[in-house]
C-alpha cells in the first residue's frame, strides 16, 4: 500500500506499571483515521486480562482505573493482540508518546507470537508538539493534558482508559495539523 494512504492507528495503552519487560497492558484504545482527512474509519478498545498483577504498580492500577469486577469481561493478550493486528494493517502507529505505547505493545507482540502488521513509521505528537513549538506561543510542556488545554480541549479524565487517550490523542492530533 502507498504510504500516503495508509490509515493512522492513533493508540493508547493503559498498563500496570511504566517497565515494559516487568509490566503487561490492560487495556489498549485505537482510533483508525484516513491520513488526509483524519476521518474516522474506526475505533476500537479492549480490556485485557492482566496475567501478572502481582507485579503492578499500585499507582498505575489507580491512574487507569483498574479494578477486578470492571475488568471481568477482559480477553487474553493473545486475543487482544490478534484483533489489533487485524484491525492496524498496514496503518502508521500514532501516539502521545509513542515509545511507551509502542515499546508495550511491541512486547506484547513478542510474546504472544503475534504478527504485527502495522507500517514500521511511528509518529509521536509529543515530537509533532515540541517541533511546532514556535507556533504554539506559551505551550511550555507537549503533555497530552497540557495540549489538550492549550487547544482548549476538555483534558483525558481520571482514571485513564484507553478509549479516552485514544480519542485525546486523535483531538490534539487534528489541532496540530492544523497549525
Amino acid at each position: 500500500m502507498e504510504f500516503t494512504k495508509r490509515p493512522l492507528a492513533i493508540t493508547d495503552v493503559e498498563t500496570t506499571g511504566l517497565d515494559y519487560q516487568l509490566h503487561e497492558i490492560i487495556e489498549i484504545g485505537l482510533i483508525l483515521a484516513d491520513q488526509k482527512t483524519l476521518k474516522v474509519l474506526d475505533e476500537w478498545s479492549v480490556k485485557v486480562k492482566p496475567r501478572k498483577i502481582k507485579t503492578a504498580a499500585e499507582a498505575a492500577l489507580k491512574v487507569a482505573g483498574y479494578n477486578k469486577l470492571d475488568w471481568l469481561g477482559a480477553i487474553t493478550l493473545k486475543e487482544a493482540m490478534e484483533a489489533y493486528s487485524k484491525k492496524t494493517k498496514n496503518a502508521i502507529f500514532v501516539a502521545q508518546n509513542s515509545f511507551f505505547d509502542w515499546s508495550f505493545l511491541s512486547e506484547a507482540f513478542k510474546s504472544t507470537g503475534i504478527e504485527d502488521h502495522t507500517d514500521y513509521h511511528r509518529v509521536d505528537l509529543f515530537t509533532i508538539g515540541w517541533f511546532n513549538s514556535s507556533k504554539l506561543k506559551g505551550l511550555k510542556k507537549f503533555t497530552l493534558k497540557e495540549m489538550c488545554r492549550y487547544f482548549g480541549l476538555e483534558p483525558e479524565p481520571l482514571p485513564h482508559r484507553a478509549p479516552n487517550g485514544a480519542h485525546k490523542a486523535y483531538e490534539v492530533l487534528q489541532k496540530l495539523r492544523s497549525i
